[in-house]
Formats: C-alpha cells, sequence, structure tokens
C-alpha cells in the first residue's frame, strides 16, 4: 500500500493526498483526501489503536481539511464513516462537519454489507 502513495505522489495529475501521522519518529497512521468530483474531495483517516483518543485523528484530519480548501481551492469535503464508529463521528464532528445522511449498503467488508453515514463541510461554512 505505501509503494502504492508514493508513485502516486509524484504524478503531475494527483487524484489523492495523503499525510503522515508520526508520533515519535514511528508511523502512527494516515489521513488521506481523494478527489471525488468537481471541487470536491473525500476525506479518510486511519490511527493505530495503541494510538487512539489522543487526538492524532483530529489534528491530522483539521490539517487535510485546512489544506483542502486553502491550497486546492476545494469546495466540498466528505466523510462516509461507518455508524456504530462513534470515535471517527466526533472527530468529524470537530471539524464543524454536518450529517448529511445514511448511505445503504455502502461497504461491503468481512463478507457483509455496511451503511455509512454521510458528513461534509464546505468551504464557506
Amino acid at each position: 500500500m505505501l509503494n502504492g502513495i508514493l508513485e502516486r505522489a509524484v504524478l503531475e495529475s494527483r487524484s489523492e493526498y495523503y499525510l503522515a501521522v508520526e508520533v515519535q519518529g514511528v508511523l502512527a497512521g494516515f489521513c488521506r483526501l481523494g478527489f471525488n468530483g468537481v471541487k470536491a474531495a473525500k476525506l479518510g483517516y486511519a490511527i493505530g489503536a495503541d494510538h487512539w483518543g489522543k487526538g492524532y485523528a483530529t489534528d491530522a484530519a483539521r490539517t487535510m481539511v485546512d489544506f483542502g480548501f486553502n491550497e486546492l481551492g476545494l469546495h466540498r469535503i466528505s466523510a462516509a464513516i461507518g455508524p456504530d464508529n462513534h470515535a471517527s463521528i466526533a472527530v468529524v464532528e470537530c471539524l464543524g462537519m454536518q450529517y448529511e445522511g445514511r448511505i445503504r449498503d455502502h461497504v461491503h467488508t468481512n463478507g457483509a454489507w455496511r451503511d455509512s453515514l454521510l458528513y461534509a463541510v464546505l468551504s464557506h461554512e
């Protein structure tokens, strides 16, 4: 996975941006903005379980949202989150994202379909 990310990072026409989250020089997770429309991107992030609850996801996501609006000129950034992922919901709400609805059978994982909750923030909010 990391090799693919690094290869795509040098492309002239990029479809995504990643931010590494390091804790004391060790990779603890990442945050991603992937383009998914005109001036729109989807936010994603993952932090290793041993680093949960320390604000790393919130800080990384805030940095990427600011980058998306201020440097990339995006109009909309969204995030799709599993309904049971209360910590991730708290992250996007902390960023000012608004709940927009439920996407039914959005993700197929562990042999079953799962809904997602859609959140988004607009550049002028």
